[in-house]
């Protein structure tokens, strides 16, 4: 009994789209230069852990494992992009004066050279980011805002591959 296909299909649309978010905020940072905050850097942490989890989820489909094992690894990826959306709505709401954000947020020491050479260069080229300033927005969101909507949009592909996962082709039966 082979697993339904369009779970399989959504369940490596959601990983990939975790990926490539992942990538792209890498990117931003890496390549554009700009610094995450405390706040950004926490809603990467529910990806770093997602990612792995739908992997083992994709292995687990092509390896006659029990279809439980793949609805419930898919489920909890997508319960850590609920978590990250959640950290990004709160973010967001900090970026607009909704609420008050940590009172720690700015620079981490990872994002200043400890070449004492650099030291001066990265001062004058780097600037500490607040939780409270978005560093741009596109279409009125920030990147905390866009992440709101592609963790959530990953969120529900990921429990929708967890319910098309529990459906065998040939079987009568939805249970498993």
């Amino acid at each position: 009994m082979a697993m339904d296909m369009s779970g399989y299909r959504l369940a490596m649309a959601a990983t990939i789209l975790m990926a490539g978010t992942i990538a792209a905020v890498l990117g931003f940072e890496h390549l554009a230069g700009f610094i995450p905050c405390k706040l950004c850097l926490q809603q990467r942490e529910p990806y770093y852990a997602a990612i792995p989890v739908a992997l083992v989820a994709l292995a687990s489909a092509g390896r006659a494992q029990p279809p439980c094992l793949f609805r419930g690894l898919m489920t909890v990826a997508g319960l850590l992009m609920l978590y990250t959306a959640t950290l990004a709505a709160f973010h967001s709401g900090v970026e607009w004066a909704w609420w008050q954000g940590p009172g720690d947020c700015g620079a981490t020491a990872g994002n200043i050279s400890a070449n004492a050479n650099d030291l001066l260069a990265d001062l004058s080229a780097k600037r500490a980011p607040s939780c409270t300033e978005a560093a741009g927005r596109f279409l009125g969101l920030s990147f905390a805002g866009w992440n709101v909507l592609a963790s959530l949009a990953i969120a529900a592909m990921a429990f929708r591959a967890a319910l098309l996962g529990a459906h065998h082709q040939g079987s009568s039966t939805e249970s498993q």
